[in-house]
């Protein structure tokens, strides 16, 4: 790896000034990045990350600005550095995006949904080049093969003389229709519209726009937080093999020190806008010094243990914030959490399962039409085929597979959010299929959800404390509005959060707040089953060890039975007795979650266990010795 230096950040520091007071979300840090090496940036929301990103490009959003510091940028290698923030805001247009690219987090949201994509990649390109629409739409093509979201040319000749009676409707090989149908499946990818795409696929044509004009750095803002673990190992193994073929340098931004493990040279770990650790990926992981690092790597859950419950960043340290506004850290030292014995849970398993099933599944189908001409219906998907499986009072089920495998469609369909086409749920032995009225309204009583995106689940122009109250008033719990009110607070007290905020909004509250808000909205009735669904996947590690641990003393206090819905198996495996694994709308795999892990019989199970990023130091010090890596 070259020790040349391609980005050089000086004493940055970024603020956001609020009617109450300043707020420094970058305090004063710096950083360099050689060429062809990858920055791990790592930190929970707010701890400043984004921003630098942003701030690198010159996108901070008012009421923000770069109050100081210096952003240094060699463009090639022998030529001069150039002080981006010396530049006007014209020229700046040409390096952002040219020079240097950048993957956001949210692709759905980043790209717009009324142009196809091949309009948006080649209107990338044409504003950093001087070309025609037809030799944009050539570089776009080539770019979006280079992600592997297109086939190559030769793949698809051969996909056609695979199939070229079938294709063409002729006996004879036809050179003529050969080139027709490469060109028209290559262009078939440019007119699609975002929402015709998979996550997976949005995000290949995320970095195919990034890289389009072969920029020097390539800034990943969390381009894998939404995504699948075998989506996520594909994306990462796409942007390390773009990375070493271009000799691109990358920062790649996450909260998850597992990613970083998999694909960062070195690391800075970001707290309150300052870096408080810095180093080789090997030195953070065998040698962490700042208990903030200690805190983050011991948040995520081990597949190799069974702990109680999970330590927290809070475990490791202690803050206060000064009359001056700076942080006072004070390290803790905590001791490790007590582990379940293997005997204690074969005990646990053999106990639940000795019970009757409080709620069971039969044979259960759920699909979707589509529609043909004059809205008939000419065929249906089917999301859930044929799935049968049982819940026993106390337990955790574990529902595991990737997007797209019916996971959340069942969540669904069992609480009647969905009408079933076939099967049937019994639920405490009455079967709930066919229910209507108000003994429909009385299921949903006894069965309550927890929604994957918090924000989206409650109305922003509801306070916190009415969004908790609605399930009582619509099923008339409590007698008077002073009970009600006292069930409210108590409810936030228990899942951590102070009774007198009961009067703010959605807004002001960060996003593990707002999953407990919905978690004491779930509890609100008393229920006796809570299908959780992916109620973590979008938190910070450090935020989902709290979450989970809440979980699970919710779930001794209340004696709640959960069916927990993810595409993380090591999430699922800490919070679950028993796992299903999901491909395809069918059940393929189901056992105690340790078997499950230890010994999986399915090629489709083995795939996501090895798409879970461990972190492993064995890995991380060969990758480094093949790298010759440098962190200045």
């Amino acid at each position: 790896m070259s020790k040349e230096i391609v980005l050089d950040v000086r004493n940055l520091q970024v603020e956001f000034s609020t009617d109450e007071k300043l707020i420094k979300a970058v305090d004063d840090i710096s950083f360099v990045l050689h060429r062809g090496q990858t920055l791990g940036i790592v930190g929970e929301s707010g701890s400043g990350k984004s921003v630098t990103s942003l701030a690198v490009m010159d996108l901070v959003p008012p009421p923000g600005r770069i109050s100081r510091g210096e952003i240094w940028l060699r463009k090639e290698q022998k030529s001069d550095p150039i002080n981006l923030r010396q530049l006007p805001k014209k020229r700046m247009q040409k390096y952002r995006g040219g020079q240097i690219g950048m993957i956001f987090q949210e692709p759905m949201s980043s790209l717009n949904p009324v142009y196809t994509c091949g309009f948006q990649l080649t209107e990338a390109i044409r504003l950093h080049q001087s070309i025609s629409e037809k030799e944009a739409r050539r570089q776009a093509l080539a770019r979006l093969q280079e992600v592997k979201l297109l086939p190559s040319d030769e793949e698809l000749q051969q996909r056609y003389i695979d199939n070229w009676e079938q294709i063409a409707g002729r006996s004879r090989l036809d050179k003529r229709k050969l080139q027709q149908f490469v060109s028209q499946q290559k262009q078939a990818i440019l007119d699609r519209y975002p929402h015709e795409l998979s996550g997976g696929q949005l995000q290949r044509v995320m970095i195919a726009m990034a890289i389009s004009c072969n920029p020097a750095v390539l800034i990943a803002d969390e381009p894998t937080t939404a995504l699948d673990v075998t989506v996520q190992a594909t994306i990462l193994d796409l942007l390390r093999e773009l990375r070493d073929r271009r000799q691109m340098s990358m920062m790649f931004i996450t909260h998850d020190l597992g990613l970083i493990a998999e694909i960062a040279d070195c690391v800075a770990v970001m707290y309150g806008g300052k870096i408080v650790e810095y180093g080789s990926v090997e030195q953070i992981f065998s040698r962490p010094q700042h208990p903030y690092t200690k805190g983050l790597l011991a948040c995520r859950p081990s597949l190799n243990q069974r702990p109680q419950h999970l330590l927290t960043v809070s475990d490791f340290m202690s803050v206060e914030v000064l009359p001056s506004g700076e942080l006072e850290i004070q390290e803790k030292k905590p001791g490790s959490p007590p582990q379940v014995s293997a005997e204690t849970w074969a005990q646990r398993s053999v106990k639940l399962q000795q019970q009757q099933p409080f709620l069971e599944a039969r044979n259960l189908q759920v699909g979707f039409p589509i529609r043909g001409v004059l809205g008939k219906t000419r065929r249906y998907v089917m999301a859930v085929n044929g799935v049968s499986f049982q819940v026993y009072p106390g337990e955790t089920l574990g529902l595991v597979g990737e997007s797209g495998c019916g996971k959340t469609t069942l969540g669904r369909a069992l609480m009647r959010l969905i009408d079933p086409m076939g099967g049937q749920v019994l639920f405490e032995g009455q079967d709930v299929t066919h229910l209507s009225g108000h003994k429909l309204q009385q299921l949903r009583r006894e069965i309550q959800i927890i929604f994957q995106n918090p924000f989206s689940s409650l109305d922003p122009r509801m306070k916190i404390g009415d969004a908790v109250m609605e399930p009582l008033l619509i099923h008339s719990a409590g007698k008077t509005q002073r009970q009600r009110r006292e069930r409210v607070a108590y409810l936030l007290e228990r899942v951590g959060l102070h009774p007198n905020r009961m009067n703010r909004y959605p807004h002001e509250f960060s996003g593990g707040q707002r999953q407990r808000i919905c978690i004491a909205r779930a509890l609100a009735l008393n229920p006796k089953f809570i299908i959780c669904d992916e109620s973590v996947s979008s938190l910070d590690v450090s935020v989902q060890a709290q979450v989970l641990n809440l979980l699970k003393e919710l779930q001794d206090e209340f004696n709640l039975t959960y069916i927990f819905i993810s595409h993380d198996l090591s999430v699922v495996k800490f919070m679950s007795d028993r796992i299903l694994v999901m491909n395809k709308g069918q059940i393929v795999e189901q056992g105690d979650s340790e078997s499950i892990y230890r010994q999986p019989k399915e090629e489709y199970t083995r795939s996501l266990i090895a798409s879970i990023p461990t972190g492993s130091l064995e890995q991380i010090q060969k990758r480094q010795q093949q790298r010759s890596v440098f962190c200045g």
